[in-house]
Parts: C-alpha cells; structure tokens; sequence
C-alpha cells in the first residue's frame, strides 16, 4: 500500500485536499447555521423543511436543545444528520462562539479520520484484489449484502406496524 504521504489528487498531495476538504465543510457549516439563524421558523416550512419532516426536525431540535454544541460535534459522524443539524442550532440560535468551536473540532476530526480511513480501506481492497481477484470480489460481495441489509433493516423499522 502506498505511504499516504505520498499520495496525490489532480496533482495535489492528499493531505493538501483533504485540507482543502475540511475549510470547504467548515464554511458550509457556518453557512447552515447563519441560514437557520436568518430565516428563522420559515424554514421549518420550506421545500426542505418538508422534505425532512417535522417529526425528525423535532428530533433534532430536542437533540440540539439537550445536548448544545457537543450535538454539533456528534452530527459530523452520522450520515443524514451532518447537514441538518446545523440549520437547526441557527434557527434555536444556539451560542455561535460553542457552535464555531463544535463545528471547528469536528472539520478538524472528521474529514481526515474519513479520508485517510477511506483511503486506506480502498488501497487495501485494491491489494487484495492484485493478489487473489475471488477473494476481492467475495469481500466486496460482502461488504455490498450488509449495506444492503442495512437499509433493508432500516426501511422495515419505519414501515408501521401492520394491523396497528
């Protein structure tokens, strides 16, 4: 496997676009929340809005109302979740200053622990698939059957009860 260091994207050292990574998420994150903060409710009932769903938006006020900024750095490591929370901690107008910080710290832990994580599972699949191709494709096979049974699992608990 190649020495991360080393590696480059569009001619750049990695480590320099994912960097480049976690400044882009930081401003769209401070972005999220001065949205949130601007339009206020009115949010809660635009096209997005609605599109979320007032019982998961409720969630998520409730989550950001007990849990402050630490809410903030959490959301970073749950898909969904990541690009929602934020708007909502404007529109409760959370304080920014614990808000940069939380959202700070999380650009800062996140994006690369995603990224070098990410890459090392890549170039450790692509080393197994040079060395013996079935056994790559069974690990892919794998990996594939419990994504998919994840969702399958998820979609099931939301379905209601029948008869209920």
């Amino acid at each position: 496997m190649p020495d991360p260091m080393s590696a480059s994207f569009l001619g750049m050292p990695f480590w320099v676009v994912v960097a480049i990574g976690a400044v882009a998420l930081f401003g769209a994150f401070q972005v999220y929340y001065w949205v949130g903060r601007t339009v206020g409710n009115a949010l809660y009932r635009s096209r997005l809005g609605r599109k979320i769903g007032q019982e998961r938006i409720l969630k998520v006020e409730n989550m950001v109302r007990r849990w402050g900024a630490f809410a903030v750095y959490g959301c970073f490591w749950v898909p969904g979740l990541r690009h929602s929370l934020p708007w909502v901690a404007g529109v409760l107008r959370i304080d920014y200053r614990w808000y940069l910080v939380a959202s700070a710290m999380g650009c800062l832990t996140w994006a690369p622990i995603t990224a070098f994580g990410l890459y090392a599972m890549l170039w450790g699949w692509l080393k197994v698939a040079t060395e013996s191709p079935s056994i790559a494709v069974a690990v892919a096979a794998v990996a594939l059957g419990a994504v998919a049974g994840f969702i399958l699992w998820r979609r099931r608990r939301r379905q209601p009860e029948a008869g209920a």
